[in-house]
């Protein structure tokens, strides 16, 4: 199995986020890092598909879009992993992508739109 691989878009780059995944091992890139920052929401969604990287964003509207485009097209994505903002800790956000990243393969991820909160557990 091939372990997910990551992209972090302009609304998901909290420092204290990329520290946790980093902490975990997981192998995560960021906007930033790769100097993307303004390019348009489908620009990302291609080059992480380039990158064989799933996108990890809380822009739901967007990306919801993006996907329902993406199929009616028949264009291949890497993966789409969104988030409510502000509604899971960072420690949550964590802990569901480890069970996310634990059950699914980057091969298994493709053309996919995964809401992250199906993989945190509720106290």
């Amino acid at each position: 199995m091939n372990s997910l691989q990551l992209y972090l878009d302009e609304d998901s780059v909290e420092k204290s986020l990329i520290a946790a995944f980093r902490n975990a091992d997981l192998d995560i890139v960021t906007v930033t890092e790769v100097h993307r920052e303004s390019y348009s929401d489908e620009d990302q969604l291609l080059w992480a598909t380039t990158q064989r990287r799933a996108i990890y964003s809380y822009n739901q509207r967007d990306f919801c879009r993006l996907h329902r485009e993406f199929l009616a097209a028949e264009r291949n994505h890497a993966g789409i992993i969104l988030v409510q903002q502000q509604r899971y800790s960072v420690g949550q956000q964590l802990q569901g992508l480890l069970r996310l990243a634990a059950t699914v393969s980057a091969k298994e991820m493709v053309n996919q739109l995964v809401f992250l909160g199906a993989y945190i557990e509720r106290p």
